[in-house]
């Protein structure tokens, strides 16, 4: 009987340490990737997605919330590294901005990491109601909107970032085409006077709602642009979103929900 005991101990105490998440190398090195503000940026405009679900570790591997990483990302000491892993989950660990480093990376890291927490808070939060007419004259509400999902995006003309990632979305439409269950809608700030000639030159494949500056600064408390919202069919808002890249992701992963 003590030996049937033993073995089974040992067997619940190899299986618990095998269920343990193995943790990958940081897929750079922390200290190289802060030699320059150019190297940092590189490397995060590929790789760190905040907007995105991941697994937050602190500086010794340990799980802490999303809200707490971001907090302590706001401050503006540390930088988030990927590690390496064959999963598809994404695991980003906090390592200490070396004193010699580049300034303006501590500074855009605090940035970035403020505006996520304000959209993170955002999440599951009911979308403030609405009734925008688009430039084709057509009228959309909450209730004519009710049972399906929304993505809309938020931005102006003279927004660089916002214009660069027109083709992505455009083919995030493309590829939803076929689903009458997703709607593609973006808030501009602009008036239709200046919006029409310009999405002649330059086309978006979503329904475009012009004059939203207000709407999106006061109602939504927009920090930066671009920003995307998806929206569930309930009207709750799943995701908020800073890039195309991250908007592809999360979509994807609503869409099957």
């Amino acid at each position: 009987m003590k030996k049937n005991i033993y073995t089974l101990s040992l067997v619940l105490i190899f299986a618990s340490c095998t269920s343990q998440t193995k943790l990958g190398k940081p897929e750079v090195n922390s200290i190289e990737v802060q030699k320059t503000y150019l190297d940092w940026r590189n490397y995060q405009k590929d790789n760190i997605m905040l907007s995105q679900d991941f697994v937050p570790l602190d500086t010794n591997s340990k799980e802490i919330t999303k809200e707490t990483f971001l907090n302590v990302l706001s401050e503006g000491n540390y930088i988030p590294i990927r590690l390496e892993s064959d999963m598809d989950v994404f695991y980003y660990k906090l390592f200490k901005i070396e004193a010699t480093s580049d300034t303006s990376i501590k500074a855009s890291i605090s940035e970035v990491a403020f505006n996520e927490i304000q959209n993170y808070k955002k999440e599951a939060e009911p979308f403030p109601e609405f009734s925008f007419k688009d430039l084709n004259g057509n009228l959309i509400t909450n209730e004519n909107l009710k049972g399906k999902i929304v993505v809309i995006k938020c931005w102006y003309i003279h927004c660089a970032a916002c214009l660069k990632e027109f083709p992505d979305v455009n083919q995030l439409v493309e590829k939803y085409k076929n689903r009458k269950d997703i709607v593609f809608i973006s808030l501009a700030e602009d008036s239709p006077e200046q919006l029409k000639p310009f999405l002649v030159r330059s086309p978006l494949s979503y329904s475009v709602v012009p004059n939203m500056k207000t709407y999106m600064n006061l109602t939504l408390q927009l920090n930066a642009f671009p920003t995307h919202f998806i929206i569930n069919k309930e009207g709750l808002i799943v995701k908020v979103l800073s890039d195309s890249k991250s908007l592809e992701v999360a979509l994807a992963k609503a869409s099957k929900d």
